[in-house]
This record gives structure tokens, sequence and C-alpha cells, in this order.
């Protein structure tokens, strides 16, 4: 096991060695390893999966494997290691499968199919599963075990997976992600291991060793960690040396190599330029350019259509491409002559591919002629950005990405200075019409995450503005965030991870002006840092932010104090939502300082299961008369009880408290809570919002009956959801809504009012002058008494809504939109 599971070191990219990563995922628990020393008693039948992005060393480590094989050999015995590309493969008729090993190695044949079938010291490595095109489903069903059986090569290797063919051989297959599914169907409890390719420490080290100088090297790698999408795609080595390559020569010129670094677009652009034959002194871009580039792109995306990375000699002809053409971008290195099929080519890395893909739907059509006529939906954007094709062909997403950073105009321009060709500026208005259209392909929450990172990509605030015009409102859940150039917006980040994305977030919100709307909630909780960034941004002075919600923010108290100072600069934040903040009486304490502040603007407020009690509602009661902006306040579960409901009426009955919504939901309030409410709605108070919903008021219903008898009560909304109301309460209930002239909307959702009950509401509500729109309650609608009844109210009362069903379902008692007034603002609780 030591042997073939160490990190091993490999040369690669200008001959600088270093280690690859790889870890055992799954599949077969057994400790058998690639060892061919292994008696018959102590092996078994072994398949070992290598899987990783492209690029990452899977082929590498497979023939790193297959050399340490062949030499582990011994006296006396057949040993022998199978070396079968797939990508090469695909483009060979059918043929035996003796033929196909006799092609890999010559003493397979003189064996025979006896020996090899029978012996246990074989490796046949399959490498590129992926690139293996069959239609799906038919490798399990297209089974052959006979030798000299002439079958295509797809038939040949699934069969060889499925061992009818060289049963007792060791297999290693290595393969992408995305062909995990299908590969799975085929091997029998496989060996997963996962190649990450470099690590962190391990891209350090390779820019250590490319550079001579130290402080170029760390300068080049902090540049490409400035970018999450770049970092992480260095993990291919390719990556890291089309990074450092870039990155020298501007460093060498004393130039800032942090705007290449800013997207994966703007390094592979200026990758692509410095690899281009550099231009006689003021003669522009040599005049074959144009065609090569033209030739090299339309190869790129052909291939990422056809979902393959090798071409050869037939692929060019079909495309009307010269090995001429591709020349300069040969001996650039772009393009790479394949080391295991004679006669083909691949790009440096499928990334690079990738980009110039993107690049082709750029350049102008006049110059692509009918090349390409006989595959039409390669042209089309609308395909190339859609959900189903980005599912069956995953590539397509990241040429997605390069296609909106090509859409930049200065890149635009930069790629016509050197090339000497023409860019479409058609493309940029398909891009629009796609991401503006009814059926867009970023139509759920999880795809708006890619439109952001699409528009990221272009870093053009026009680009940005425009495609986002007809957006008010975005819901975002980020791993990563940078806001770039954005219109106003509504961000909600969520269950973010790792913790610090919250922190990356917070430094991009620092002087953003537009953004209006900041939600930051889940499972992550807020660290110091995150409040401390947080603080800092809201006393910028061009912070604009109207409405902040952190939940469950559990170190919210330690910074506390910072919160209630930035409060008191800030004049833009209106609404703050601390739903389930360990805040507690000292934390609200502490906030009502800076409420009461003459420079604090907040209107709403929810300090909705911030674990409150009667202590705190005295403070509460002082900045309700104080405070004269603030008008909607949510104390929804809360251990308030009738002391802290007393306390709070207190500062309501104050004719300067403009309080106009308060949610009580929840609250552990009892009939005796209800006496003091009565008293300051009779008192002429603003108030017209009350949810009293979840509170055991029982016979307490009394006491609000007689306030809404009052022509000084002004409630126009009142829940009693869950209040535990008896029955012969309802008398009171109905004289009330008699002689009552303003309340509109009444929530008597799971409460039993029994058929008395609903006879006794429903004869009041006939009166044509009750103002009544929406009323709530349970009754069986089904039943021919109710129904006569309901008919007889909506006859003589046809703008009041009865909803008979509906039972409170509201998460937050903050946030169920309930009742809309004749102005359009709706009310929340």
């Amino acid at each position: 096991m030591e042997k073939f599971c160490s990190i091993w070191k490999h040369t690669c990219w200008d001959g600088v060695g270093d280690d690859l990563r790889y870890k055992i995922i799954g599949g077969s628990q057994n400790s058998t390893w690639l060892s061919s020393s292994k008696t018959s008693s102590q092996r078994r039948l072994l398949t070992v999966v290598l899987q990783g992005a492209a690029g990452v060393g899977k082929t590498t480590l497979a023939k790193k494997w297959m050399l340490d094989w062949a030499q582990d050999h011994l006296p006396g015995t057949f040993h022998s290691a199978f070396y079968l590309s797939c990508k090469g493969l695909g483009r060979q008729g059918a043929c035996t499968f003796a033929e196909l090993l006799a092609k890999k190695c010559p003493d397979a044949q003189e064996a025979g199919p006896q020996v090899l079938a029978q012996g246990q010291r074989i490796l046949v490595v399959i490498d590129g599963f992926e690139e293996l095109r069959a239609p799906s489903g038919s490798l399990i069903h297209d089974i052959c075990g006979d030798w000299e059986k002439p079958k295509p090569v797809p038939v040949l290797l699934g069969s060889l997976l499925m061992r009818k063919l060289l049963p007792k051989a060791t297999l290693l297959v290595t393969t992408r992600p995305e062909a995990l599914g299908e590969l799975r169907l085929l091997v029998d409890q496989p060996l997963f291991i996962e190649v990450e390719g470099f690590l962190e420490a391990d891209r350090r080290g390779y820019f250590l060793k490319h550079f001579e100088q130290q402080d170029q090297a760390l300068r080049a790698f902090e540049g490409m960690k400035g970018s999450p999408a770049l970092f992480h795609m260095g993990a291919a080595p390719a990556v890291c040396w089309v990074v450092c390559t870039c990155l020298k020569g501007q460093l060498e010129k004393g130039e800032d190599p942090a705007p290449t670094c800013r997207t994966p677009t703007s390094l592979f652009l200026r990758f692509l330029c410095n690899q281009c034959p550099p231009a006689a002194p003021d003669s522009g871009p040599a005049p074959h350019l144009p065609t090569a580039l033209q030739a090299l792109s339309l190869l790129a995306a052909w291939g990422i259509w056809a979902q393959t990375s090798l071409f050869d000699g037939e692929d060019l002809g079909q495309l009307g491409v010269s090995e001429a053409d591709l020349r300069p971008f040969l001996d650039g290195k772009v393009l790479q002559a394949d080391a295991d099929c004679e006669g083909c080519y691949a790009f440096l890395h499928l990334s690079v591919q990738q980009f110039l893909a993107a690049l082709f739907y750029l350049l102008d059509g006049a110059e692509r002629g009918d090349a390409v006529s006989w595959a039409p939906d390669i042209w089309n954007v609308c395909a190339l950005l859609s959900k189903e094709e980005r599912l069956r062909n995953p590539s397509l997403t990241r040429v997605g990405y390069f296609l909106f950073g090509l859409a930049n105009q200065e890149r635009a321009r930069e790629l016509e200075a050197t090339f000497g060709c023409r860019v479409s500026l058609g493309v940029r208005q398909e891009l629009l019409r796609v991401t503006r259209s009814r059926d867009w392909p970023f139509s759920s929450r999880a795809d708006i995450r890619e439109l952001m990172r699409c528009l990221y990509e272009s870093q053009e605030e026009a680009l940005v503005r425009e495609a986002l015009a007809p957006i008010t409102e975005l819901a975002l859940h980020l791993q990563k965030s940078n806001l770039g150039p954005l219109p106003s917006v509504f961000p909600r980040v969520k269950n973010v991870s790792p913790v610090h994305a919250y922190r990356d977030f917070c430094l991009a919100l620092v002087g953003k002006k537009t953004l209006t709307h900041l939600i930051l909630e889940g499972s992550v909780p807020c660290d110091n840092m995150l409040l401390l960034l947080l603080c800092e941004a809201l006393r910028h002075r061009r912070c604009n932010l109207q409405y902040l919600r952190l939940g469950s923010c559990s170190d919210f108290t330690q910074h506390l104090n910072d919160f209630s100072l930035a409060l008191k600069v800030n004049q833009s934040l209106q609404s703050l939502d601390l739903t389930a903040s360990e805040l507690g009486d000292e934390g609200v304490k502490l906030l009502c300082g800076s409420l009461r502040h003459p420079n604090c603007f907040l209107q709403w407020l929810s300090l909705e299961n911030c674990h409150l009690t009667e202590v705190c509602c005295k403070e509460l009661a002082s900045t309700l008369i104080v405070n004269q902006r603030l008008t909607h306040l949510c104390l929804a579960k809360n251990n308030l009880g009738d002391g802290g409901v007393r306390l709070l009426s207190e500062g309501l009955s104050y004719p300067e408290c403009q309080l106009q919504t308060l949610v009580l939901c929840q609250c552990s309030i009892t009939r005796r809570g209800c006496k003091p409410i009565s008293d300051f709605l009779q008192g002429d108070s603003s108030l017209t919002f009350l949810d009293l919903s979840l509170n055991p008021i029982a016979t307490g219903l009394w006491f609000l009956c007689e306030a809404l008898k009052k022509p000084s009560c002004n409630l126009k909304c009142l829940g009693l959801c869950g209040c535990s109301l008896p029955s012969f309460c309802w008398q009171d209930l109905a004289s009330a809504l008699a002689s009552n002239q303003r309340l509109e909307v009444l929530d008597l959702g799971q409460n039993s009012l029994g058929q008395n009950g609903v006879t006794v509401l429903f004869e009041a509500l006939k009166q044509r002058s009750s103002p009544l729109k929406r009323l709530r309650l349970r009754t069986d609608e089904s039943s021919a008494q109710t129904q006569k009844l309901l008919k007889e109210v909506r006859d003589s009362n046809p703008k009041l809504n009865i909803d008979c069903k509906a039972a409170r379902a509201a998460s937050s008692f903050c946030e169920f939109p309930f009742f809309t007034p004749q102005d359009n603002t709706p009310v929340i609780y």
C-alpha cells in the first residue's frame, strides 16, 4: 500500500516538480493494494477509480502506478500493464479485444487469450472514461466476452469493466466526476480515490519554484488567491503554469498583477495575448492572426459541444481548419500535440479550451463564414446558457462565465488590437436578451447565483446595470461574495460556509451606495470580525442600507456596543430585524439607548424570540415615548407576561408615542394583560395594528371588546388566533363589531366558535355599515347552515372576505403578510 498510495513526485510544466494530493473517499473497504507481489490467497479482484477535475493529475498518477506495476514482477510469470486511452480509442473502428490489446502490448498476442484471461498479474488502465462516447445505457446492455469477435471499442471497454473480459485483472479507471454515475453501473465494489491536485501549500510551492525572486512569487500567488474562482482552478498544475507564465512577464515589467487576476477571464485573455507572436514595431498584428484565432476558437467550441478534448486530422478537415492555421498557437503552447495519440492535438487545459470556445461567440460572424453550417446548434447562445444543456454538458457552464467576461468592452478592444480581429457587438445584446427573457435559464434561487457570477465575471457596470434593470429584489445564497458593480439590490445571504465569506460580503458592502436591503442569516454564527465589519459599513458615509436582518447571530451581544454606536451615526437604516438574536434584557436596554438618540431613523424593529422578559419593558416603553419615528415593533415569542404588557401599555398611552404596529404573539399574556391594553386603546392611541395571537387571554376578550366599542379606538387590524377564547364571548364580540367603524381585519383562527358563535358573528356582519374587509375563523364551511349564513353575509356585505379554513402558517410572526390597506402598503406581522 505504501508503495502505491504514497504522495509521489512528478514532473510537469517547465520541469517543476510538485506533489499531487489524493484521498480514498469510498467504495470497497478491503485493504488489498495495487501490488502484484500479493499471493493469490491474499489478493481479491480490485477496481480502482481515480476521480477528479480536469487536469489535476489523474493520468499522471495512473501512469506512475503502471510503471511501478511493470517493475514489480516475479520470475516465470506473465506480468504486464496495459494503457487504454478512451479519448484516443473513441476514434478507432471496430476490432477484437485481442487486437486492441496487441496494439498496446505485442507480448499479449504471444501469450494468448487463455493465459491473459487466467492471469492475476495484469493491470489495465482505462484513462478518461468521460471521453468514452456511447449512447446512455448501451454499455450495460451490449456485452461481449468473446476475444475474437469484432465489436466497437466502447463495447469492449464496457465488457472489460463488467469483467466479461480479463475477469481476474486489476482495473484502474480515471474519470471526471460528471461521468461517475454511468461508471458506477459498470463496476462492482470499486475503490474510489479522489485526486485533489494541488492544495494551497502545493500551489504556493509551485509559484516559489517558478519565479526566481521570492517576492515576485508571493505577490503573484496572492494575486491568484484574490480571485476565488481562479484560485480554485489552480488545483490543476496546468492552470498554475498559465498563471505563473502570465504574471511573470508583468512583474518583470513592474506591472500590478492584481487586475489581471481579478477574474479567470482577465487572466486567460492576458495569457492568450502574451502567447501570441509579438508584432513588429508600428506594424500592427500579423495579417494571418484573425484567421488563426478564428480557427482555434472554432475548434475549441466544436470540441466543447462534442464533449471531446482531442482533435485529429479528420476533425480539422471537417471544420475547414489546417495545421498552418493553428501554428501560432502550437508554438505558443496554447494547443499541443497529444502525447498518447499520434497526429492528434489537445488544448493545454480544459479551461483554456472553454475560454476559447467562449471567444468563438464573440468574433464577428462575417469572418466565420459557413464553416460550421453543418452544426447550427453551436451558434445558439440561448442553448449555451440553458439549464438543460449545462446539465448534459457541464463544460458549458464555464464557457458561459467566460462569454460574459469577454462581453466587457475594454477586453473586446484588447482582442481587436492584439489579433486584428473584429468583435461582434451583437453577442452583448444577445446576453441581455437571454437574461431578460421570461423563460431565461436563471429562474430559480439556485440559478440566480449563476447569474450573479456571470455578471461579476463581466466586470462592467454598464452591462450589469442593463441586465439587472428589470429586477428589484434578489435573494442570494452565496459561498463567496463580491458585489462588484451592482445596481440597487436586496441580497439574502444564508447558510454561508466558511464563515469568512460573511466577512468578504461586509467588506464589499462598505461604500456600496446602491445596496439598500441586506439579510444575513443561516446556520453559521456571526463571528467577531463580521460584526466589526458590519458596524464599520453602517458608519460609512456612503452607506445607503435601509433594511438589515441579522438572523441567529449568537455573538451579536459581544459587539452590541459598537452596533449601538453605529445606529447613532447611520441615517439611512429604517428597518432592523434581530429575530432570534440572543439579546436578552440587558442587550435591549443598551439598544434602547441608541433608539432614543435623535439621529436614529429606525421605523421598523423586530425583537422576536430574543429572550426578553418583563425586565426590559420599562426601557422599551420609555423608548416608544421618546422615539417618534419608530412605528412598527415586533416582540413575538418573548416571555413578557402580564407585567411586561402593563409597562408597555404605560408608554403606549402617551400622546407622544407614534407606534402603529405592535406584535405580541406568544408572549405569555393572560386575561390580566388585556386590561391595560384596553385602557390605552381607548385613549386615542396611534396603534392601528395589534397581534395577540397564541396568548391564552380567554375571557380577556371582554376588555378588548370594550375598547373596540369606543370611537377613540383606532385599531384597523386585530389578531386573536389561538387565544383560547370561550364560547360565551362571541356575543360581546358581535356587539363590538356592530358598533366599531374602523376595524378592517380580524383573525380568529384556531379558536373554537361552534355553530352558535358563527351564527352570532355572521348576524352582526350582515350590517352594511360594518367596515370589516377580512375575517379569518375556523368553522365547518360545508354545513348547510353555515353556507346559508355565508351567502347572506356576502350578499349584504360584498367587500368582506371570509376565510374559514386558513390556519396560521408563518414561522416568523413579523413576516406574515396579512393586510394591505388602501394605500397598498403591506402590513407585516
